[in-house]
């Protein structure tokens, strides 16, 4: 256990110096100049640096194992006083706060160009305002300069063609709704179990978590097949075709993100790690997944539905 100094107070465990966060900084920004450099060849035709992606990738994943399992082996030797503990409670409370400042930009981008820009550049029932400032023939619709744009999404809440029962793939987002809901049920469920003490019910429902999670991105990937396939819904399709893929790929990344660190805390929780008193890992886990199920929420109230 963490030592006590005279008069009782905790000694606050400092690690030893590491060039791990080096060598994350490192991998995460050859990463995204792989990504960047990759994205920009689909577009122009050009050769990308999907291989430099692919080293960043595997330096960031290098660093950040290396990282967690020197912060489990403090935790199991005993070095994490309760002022460390309440660190990373703080810690993830102010990263779960930015990534909700992150999807507040995004979605503001979203209200301002539906309900301010593009009412304004069509005039709002004016003719001209818009041929002064762009070009006479410019349309204040989602797929303005667009050619044949697919009628099924002219906009927020027409994405995908009205659902039916011949045509399921539909009901696609609204299948993932589902799935994100249950999977927040089932992980309390596991909290409530490791609480509890209960380790078979504990292993037993946070595996479905993980389940449910790779299900939801099975789903959104069949989604994305048919909006590119069938719907001619691409990053290249106006305003709508940004703002989609922008608002649902960075969301359908955090849940993969959510999912990878619930197939860490179930392999944790089969080897018998956590315990009732003890189990801050498997809680900021919890909170995560929390966070996007509510984010997911809003995007298909208000890219799907309304």
């Amino acid at each position: 256990m963490a030592q006590e100094q005279a008069g009782g107070h905790e000694l606050y465990y400092v690690p030893s110096e590491s060039k791990l966060p080096v060598w994350l900084a490192f991998g995460l920004g050859v990463m995204l100049y792989g990504l960047a450099s990759w994205m920009n060849s689909t577009h122009t035709g050009g050769h990308g640096n999907e291989i430099l992606m692919l080293v960043g990738f595997l330096v960031v994943a290098v660093a950040l194992y290396r990282w967690f399992a020197a912060v489990i082996a403090e935790n199991h030797a005993g070095l994490n006083s309760s002022q460390v503990k309440r660190s990373y409670v703080w810690g993830m409370g102010w990263f779960i706060f930015s990534e909700v400042m992150f999807f507040a930009a995004f979605f503001g981008a979203l209200f301002y160009i539906r309900f301010l820009a593009l009412p304004w550049l069509g005039g709002e029932g004016e003719k001209g305002i818009a041929g002064q400032y762009l070009w006479p023939d410019f349309s204040p619709d989602w797929a303005a300069g667009v050619t044949n744009p697919h009628p099924a999404w002219a906009g927020p809440g027409e994405t995908l063609a009205a659902p039916s029962l011949s045509n399921w793939l539909a009901y696609l987002p609204f299948y993932n709704t589902v799935i994100l809901l249950t999977s927040s049920v089932t992980i309390h469920v596991a909290h409530t179990a490791l609480k509890a003490g209960d380790r078979r019910k504990l292993n037993l429902w946070l595996g479905i978590t993980v389940l449910l999670g790779i299900l939801f991105i099975g789903v959104q990937i069949e989604e994305y097949v048919q909006a590119y396939r069938d719907m001619g819904l691409t990053l290249d399709s106006g305003i709508y075709g940004s703002t989609f893929f922008l608002l649902t790929g960075f969301h359908g990344f955090h849940v993969t993100l959510g999912t990878f660190m619930l197939i860490v805390i179930l392999a944790r929780c089969l080897k018998g790690h956590f315990t009732k008193e003890d189990h801050f890992g498997f809680e900021a886990t919890a909170w995560y997944w929390h966070f996007v199920d509510v984010v997911w929420l809003g995007l298909f109230l208000f890219v799907y539905v309304f």
